[in-house]
């Protein structure tokens, strides 16, 4: 079948790949020329998904996947349309609809007769229905009969997509019963997992939102509980597993911030709708704090943080993954700036080029660099290695996501702090 991704982002394109690798034609788009260009040189803007260059490299050659920058046209021969847009928050963390609006005006423009589109960017429950169908039927489409359009949420992670569109199991909601039974039927036949199709699109939004809101309500209960162990005199490292033997109990890590694109966002499609947001409010209240928090542990045991060289060890949110989206990294720089530390930063996936264009001052570790102070943000592999006693001059480091081990550390007469140890 023909198949168009509109959007060739870090989701956008490997989901494109993956369609066109089951031997269906594909077509991204773009509206970044640049995006458009290379991928149609057959070389993946996106280097760090594991196997993505290799495989659109190989599908361009054998003519399955192409791109273009004209989106109408893009999906004119299209069987199934899949949205993948961004929805981003303006500066009073309301969705910003200018990328999906022009994707849905741009797809209208083109749409064949009898497609099915899905929009799998998370959006606030009730969208998919009240927004985008009447910008696909305002030139007289009808739903059931000239289009089909369902909300289908990407359950993927950045650095495992592939293996994530194989494994997780698929939400589907319709706008209408045969739209979404059309869309569980794609899914079906080309993902190869089970499709749970819930009565509508605005149950299967709602249910992106939960498991989005879970997880940071429940990051947020997890440093509140650090922060309450830090004046007790407990380690949570110690207590948290013990209370997770108990089945009813699920304590996350706690650290230093929550970042990304997805949990430090989705929350405001539900607060900024309804009254009924107060604990998802609490948790965004909760977790933006734990920078300033880490800056605090460290100004106490410097004895004043002005004037010091800290070193942050890690810009992307997580380990493993070229992406600063919301990274509590800038949050920390910003912090220890504001108290007139000079912060340096290193990340292993990110150039020196690449941070100095984020606003970071780059540092390398080898050889290590001379700082008071080191906090690791991000757990990549290479920092839980590290030899810290090289560190000229350092005093202390905070570990921010419980990835190291405090002997050494402690043994070389440095300072071992972490987020949640009291002791």
């Amino acid at each position: 079948m023909n198949i168009t991704v509109v959007a060739l982002g870090k989701m956008g394109l490997p989901v494109a790949a993956w369609y066109a690798s089951r031997g269906h034609r594909v077509t991204g788009c773009d509206v970044n020329s640049a995006v458009v260009g290379s991928i149609n040189r057959g070389e993946s803007p996106i280097q760090h998904e594991p196997g993505l260059p290799e495989l659109v490299r190989e599908l361009v050659a054998g003519g399955r996947l192409r791109a273009t920058c004209d989106t109408a046209a893009g999906v004119r021969d299209a069987d199934v349309v899949i949205v993948l847009a961004p929805l981003g928050l303006d500066a009073a963390h309301s969705p910003d609809y200018r990328a999906l609006d022009r994707a849905f005006t741009e797809i209208s423009a083109g749409l064949r007769r009898g497609a099915l589109v899905i929009l799998e960017t998370t959006v606030a429950v009730g969208d998919t229905r009240a927004r985008f169908l009447p910008m696909l039927t305002r030139d007289g489409a009808v739903l059931g009969r000239d289009l089909f359009l369902a909300f289908s949420p990407e359950r993927v992670q950045s650095g495992t997509v592939f293996r994530d569109l194989a494994a997780y199991p698929r939400v589907v909601g319709g706008v209408d019963a045969e739209s979404g039974e059309r869309a569980a039927a794609f899914y079906r036949a080309n993902l190869g997992v089970a499709v749970h199709t819930l009565r509508d699109a605005e149950a299967a939004e709602f249910c992106k939102l939960a498991e989005s809101v879970y997880r940071d309500v429940n990051i947020a209960l997890a440093n509140e509980l650090a922060l309450y162990a830090e004046i007790s005199g407990v380690d949570v490292a110690e207590v948290f597993p013990v209370a997770n033997s108990q089945p009813q109990s699920h304590l996350h890590t706690p650290g230093v911030g929550v970042g990304g694109h997805c949990i430090p966002e989705y929350p405001y499609l539900i607060t900024t709708r309804t009254s009924h947001g107060v604990l998802a409010s609490a948790a965004r209240v909760i977790n933006d704090a734990m920078p300033a928090h880490a800056v605090d542990r460290l100004e106490a045991a410097l004895g004043g943080i002005a004037g010091r060289r800290v070193l942050i060890l890690g810009v992307a949110y997580r380990p493993g993954v070229k992406e600063a989206s919301h990274s509590p990294a800038m949050a920390l720089a910003t912090d220890l700036t504001a108290r007139g530390a000079l912060p340096l930063a290193h990340d292993p996936l990110f150039s020196a080029e690449e941070l100095a264009a984020l606003g970071l001052c780059p540092a390398e570790i080898d050889p290590p660099p001379e700082v008071d102070a080191v906090i690791v943000q991000t757990g990549h592999l290479v920092y839980r290695s590290l030899d810290f006693s090289r560190f000229p001059g350092l005093k202390a480091v905070l570990d921010g996501r419980a990835v190291l081990s405090s002997g050494p550390i402690r043994a070389a007469g440095i300072a071992y702090l972490a987020i949640g140890a009291g002791v």
